[in-house]
């Protein structure tokens, strides 16, 4: 664990002054509101010291290694991968109307919803921005798979909302949505690196696979943290996300195994809790997330990759999913 926490306090470190840089090119209002929402300055424009954990340029910067090349050739990647990503979080702050972020006001909160909107969309072209003037010949193809991601990610979000209007949903259906929200990024996170240094189109599907599968095994991780998680570790209340009626992979599988669940008292959460358990859902998450973190793996070994990439790869997939539950 502590090797995974330096190399991401390596990662954090390499790509901020890369970051700020993007940041500054924007207007002033938008600049102060993108570096509020990353930690950087407080609400007022004085320097803070926040900021996220950066897995996402983690793995940018680790699939530039994985062809036996610099993690350098991957920064203007790492840095495109985490400016789509704090899009997603901005525009999902709105939508979801969540007041905090980091145990901070959000974007939204603060000065409304259409600079949240504004600020996310800024992020989101300087993105392309960033990885077409990076002056690499291969940033094109790089910045065509992070659009189409991004295309997948937006796929995603709408499914889940249209989830809201539904009283039930399949597991399938739950597996496509997490598959575009969470895991189209995690891919392209993990591949983009390899795109930028021109690795072989093999070695660029294995890592997307790998990423892939990890944002899916996360995503069923978050999801049982969603309901049983202390509210100490996830930092929000115990049943969350049976509170907000998410139709969760947990909750739709222990559905499709016990529909009678459907007409627990929606107000009272624990007994609701305790029948998802009981009809398996929690542990068939744990178990999926378990199966796709050996699939994710599995894509590592179907190619040839340093020895120390590929086990800061798996160190660093198992560090995002395997939290406390």
């Amino acid at each position: 664990m502590t090797t995974v926490l330096e190399s991401l306090h390596r990662s954090r470190d390499a790509i901020t002054p890369a970051m700020r840089a993007a940041i500054d090119r924007l207007d002033a209002t938008t600049r102060h509101q993108a570096a509020y929402h990353f930690g950087w300055v407080d609400a007022d424009g004085r320097p803070d010291k926040g900021g996220g954990k950066a897995v996402r340029p983690a793995l940018a910067l680790l699939s530039a290694q994985a062809t036996g090349g610099p993690a350098e050739i991957g920064l203007s990647g790492a840095v495109a991968v985490e400016l789509v990503h704090n899009f997603s979080l901005l525009h999902d702050d709105l939508m979801d109307h969540d007041e905090q972020r980091r145990h901070r006001c959000t974007v939204w909160l603060l000065w409304g919803s259409s600079s949240a909107i504004l600020s996310g969309d800024a992020l989101l072209g300087l993105a392309q921005e960033v990885l077409l003037d990076s002056g690499l010949p291969t940033s094109a193809r790089a910045a065509l798979m992070l659009a189409r991601s991004t295309r997948e990610l937006i796929r995603g979000q709408v499914q889940d909302l249209s989830f809201e209007e539904r009283d039930s949903v399949t597991v399938e259906e739950c597996l496509q949505m997490a598959a575009g929200k969470t895991g189209s990024l995690m891919a392209a996170s993990a591949a983009i690196g390899a795109v930028l240094a021109g690795a072989p189109d093999e070695t660029v599907h294995a890592l997307e696979t790998y990423g892939a599968q990890v944002g899916l095994s996360f995503q069923l991780v978050d999801d049982v943290l969603g309901i049983w998680g202390d509210p100490a570790v996830t930092g929000k209340p115990v049943f969350s996300d049976l509170r907000a009626g998410k139709k969760s992979l947990p909750v739709s599988y222990a559905l499709a195994q016990d529909t009678s669940i459907a007409l627990i008292d929606p107000e009272d959460l624990e007994k609701r809790a305790d029948a998802i358990e009981s009809a398996g859902g929690k542990q068939w998450a744990l178990d999926e997330a378990a199966r796709r973190m050996r699939m994710a793996e599995d894509a590592l070994d179907s190619v040839v990759l340093p020895p120390t990439v590929r086990a800061d790869l798996v160190a660093l997939g198992h560090f995002i999913v395997d939290r406390e539950v």
